[in-house]
């Protein structure tokens, strides 16, 4: 773009000056000339008698994607969606990056964005903390198959520990970030929390990530990021004022939703733990009932007594 302006404005442009503004090589200079020639078909050509380049012809608008107005506001409620970034590690990098994004589409498209404004927004509950150099080095060592080092401290635990993990995979489950990841030590398969890290390092030394390895086939038997080695069927009933909000979202691929009478319902699910369906049960107090399996009644009952034991 910088290129382009300069190109536009008739100020003969040419490598070594264009290096020396931009902090680059004169042969990146060239190659990006190259590129706008051949590749986007410009009109650039060398001007011997000012020692500089120049547009040809004239050029109104630099070639970028082509996009329709509903991708615009598609591309605006993704920007108000990083707003709950706003005050992290993160906010400044993601800035960024949409900035570039939404530089390449200036005079291409011109609507109120005023209303589009009012009339969406996003917020976050909980979000992640983070350390962004920390999350910058994971997800390089996640792209490029490359072994970790760092300190943990799991959830419960009372101290840090060294583990070396082959991170297959970096997601953000309910605002936190996580790895999964093969634990060289324990030579399984782990999930690690970012928060929980600290000393990360990238060893430079690749591995193979296994081709049979998908991260939607590894969570899918759990209610959030946990797995487990079980298999329970859940039966959850909810009254009629949790009813509606139950059956207003997709808690889970494997969920079915049965009608009661008295405008209740019955969800079910098929799960492999049932630590974090706990948590989600008790969330809804006397709105949901446990029906099956068992050892998740007997957990929300010891929970419940717990909170009334500490009162």
């Amino acid at each position: 773009m910088r290129l382009h302006e300069k190109l536009k404005a008739g100020a003969f442009p040419n490598c070594r000056k264009l290096a020396d503004e931009l902090e680059v090589s004169t042969k990146t200079i060239q190659r990006d000339i190259d590129f706008m020639r051949d590749r986007l078909n410009l009109p650039i050509e060398y001007d011997q008698l000012h020692f500089g380049f120049v547009y040809t012809e004239p050029v109104t608008n630099f070639p970028t994607i082509e996009v329709s107005e509903g991708e615009v506001v598609a591309l605006f409620v993704a920007q108000k969606a990083l707003e709950q970034y706003k005050g992290t590690p993160f906010e400044k990098s993601l800035r960024t990056a949409f900035e570039k994004i939404t530089n390449g589409l200036q005079d291409r498209i011109g609507f109120h964005w005023g209303e589009v404004d009012s009339a969406i927004s996003f917020r976050g509950l909980g979000i992640s903390v983070a350390d962004l150099e920390m999350f910058e080095t994971v997800s390089r060592a996640v792209l490029e198959s490359h072994e970790v080092t760092f300190e943990y401290k799991k959830l419960g635990g009372a101290r840090h520990e060294a583990r070396r993990v082959q991170p297959y995979h970096l997601g953000c489950i309910e605002n936190q970030w996580y790895v999964f990841g093969f634990d060289l030590t324990r030579q399984q398969l782990r999930t690690f929390a970012l928060p929980r890290m600290r000393q990360m390092r990238d060893t430079r030394a690749g591995f193979r990530r296994p081709a049979d390895f998908s991260i939607s086939r590894h969570l899918s038997d759990s209610f959030g990021v946990f797995t487990g080695k079980g298999r329970h069927r859940v039966r959850i009933r909810f009254d009629a004022f949790a009813a509606r909000l139950v059956a207003e979202r997709q808690w889970h691929p494997t969920q079915t939703l049965k009608p009661l009478p008295a405008a209740e319902i019955e969800l079910t699910m098929a799960l492999g733990g049932l630590e974090e369906i706990e948590r989600w049960v008790l969330s809804w107090g006397s709105h949901a009932r446990v029906v099956e399996p068992a050892e998740l009644r007997q957990r929300i009952r010891q929970a419940a007594a717990a909170v009334l034991a500490a009162d």
